[in-house]
């Protein structure tokens, strides 16, 4: 698809190069200076977060009923829109999984005809296994349908690729909260720094929300503004949408379970890519054959394969999948694993936002399982936060309660995001 050139100003950022390090002796760097430079790195890393490196203009919907057309072309609820939208494509500097400097791209999008300062919405996406599985690499699909009506609706809106997906170099860290609300909240920041070049400022109140892998990254990042991690940004409300919350005490024991009311199909993917993912992380395993049958199975998450040839190619049951030793690891998770787990389930649990929350589910979610909602809200409960659980009963989208709770959650989200005062203006 091809591009405009971002208007008004032209985002270039060169990078400070680091100190060379002496060579002693040999010419062998001492354990102190690689400890030293290594700090170095990760404080210029931290002082670079959420740094513009470029903005693309990907495409206009020049008027409200584009906007609509384009919401209905994408199975979504056109009911909202009331401005054309303005999609661009922001690079920005990160941190990876493990606090290294790194860069990511977002979707960052606009209403058309609006006054200057737009109140912010952060949208975070479901899980793909492609690169290209991203808000600003698609138009007029499943992804992009929520930017599309948040920004139509008169919001600005991010949403984040993820590290390793739309143009982000590495691998994508899936169900790894910390990395998603850093990729989150940079993506904020690059956002606000783009932001005047377009004639608007960002209001600091972020209505965060999100779908599926999505949600848990919304509480993350919606956690993370509740204790001050930005100077500027505050969280004005949550709305997750179906999420895994609780992925180790739920989520994980419904996908083994024989008598699941997930689809099993859905059981084998995420099985697979939660080993996998998980390893990228925390060292869960040391070759593949120790948790796979087939130990092929981990080429199959490189973000080069589509969602379709994954799931043609993986075993169509648990046990065609995993050995003895990976069943085990996932029913009991040690080590690495546990790990991971205890930081991706804690989303919900032992902090209070001030902000108001809906947490949104559908009956008969074939991916994830109504109790990740429920567990949810009762930690939140426990420590008296306000708050709401949202059924939106039986809906579906192709075939799938699933993806039906991320398209009539929207159309309710939006309307809830618009009944809320800013703080600025309360």
């Amino acid at each position: 698809m091809p591009v405009a050139r971002t208007p008004h100003r032209h985002w270039r950022v060169t990078t400070a190069a680091v100190a060379a390090t002496i060579l002693a002796g040999a010419g062998a760097v001492s354990a102190a200076a690689e400890s030293r430079t290594s700090a170095a790195r990760s404080s210029n890393a931290a002082a670079q977060r959420g740094v513009l490196l470029s903005a693309e203009l990907l495409y206009t919907l020049t008027t409200a009923k584009d906007s609509a057309a384009e919401l209905t072309a994408s199975g979504y609820d056109p009911g909202a829109a009331r401005h054309g939208v303005d999609a661009y494509r922001l690079t920005y500097r990160t941190i990876d999984a493990k606090g290294q400097p790194t860069t990511a791209s977002g979707l960052f999008t606009i209403p058309r005809g609006t006054q200057r300062r737009l109140r912010t919405v952060s949208f975070a996406h479901g899980t793909g296994v492609h690169r290209i599985d991203a808000p600003s690499m698609q138009r007029k699909v499943f992804l992009t349908g929520p930017s599309t009506t948040y920004a139509s609706a008169g919001f600005a809106t991010v949403a984040p690729d993820y590290l390793g997906m739309g143009t982000g170099p590495g691998q994508h860290p899936w169900m790894d909260v910390p990395s998603e609300a850093t990729a989150s909240l940079d993506l904020l920041r690059a956002a606000r720094q783009f932001a005047p070049s377009t004639g608007h400022t960002l209001d600091r109140d972020v209505l965060a929300t999100g779908f599926s892998q999505g949600a848990s990254a919304a509480l993350g990042l919606g956690r993370a503004l509740h204790a001050g991690a930005d100077r500027y940004f505050r969280l004005g409300a949550l709305a997750p949408v179906s999420g895994a919350y609780d992925f180790g005490g739920a989520e994980i024991p419904a996908l083994l379970a024989d008598d699941s009311e997930l689809e099993p199909r859905w059981g084998v993917v995420y099985a697979a890519y939660t080993l996998v993912a998980f390893d990228r992380v925390h060292d869960v395993y040391d070759i593949p054959s120790k948790v796979f049958r087939d130990p092929a199975v981990e080429e199959l998450f490189d973000g080069m394969h589509t969602g379709p040839q994954l799931i043609s190619a993986l075993p169509r049951t648990l046990d065609e999948l995993l050995t003895p030793y990976g069943r085990d690891l996932l029913t009991r998770p040690k080590g690495g694993l546990a790990t991971g787990l205890r930081g991706t389930d804690s989303v919900c649990k032992d902090w209070k936002p001030k902000a108001p929350i809906r947490l949104y589910m559908a009956q008969g979610d074939e991916q994830a399982t109504v109790r990740n909602t429920a567990n949810c809200a009762a930690a939140f409960q426990e420590r008296e936060a306000g708050v709401s659980v949202v059924d939106l009963g039986a809906v579906d989208h192709q075939k799938s309660r699933h993806l039906g709770s991320n398209v009539q959650g929207t159309a309710q989200v939006v309307r809830w995001f618009s009944s809320l005062r800013t703080g600025s203006n309360r």
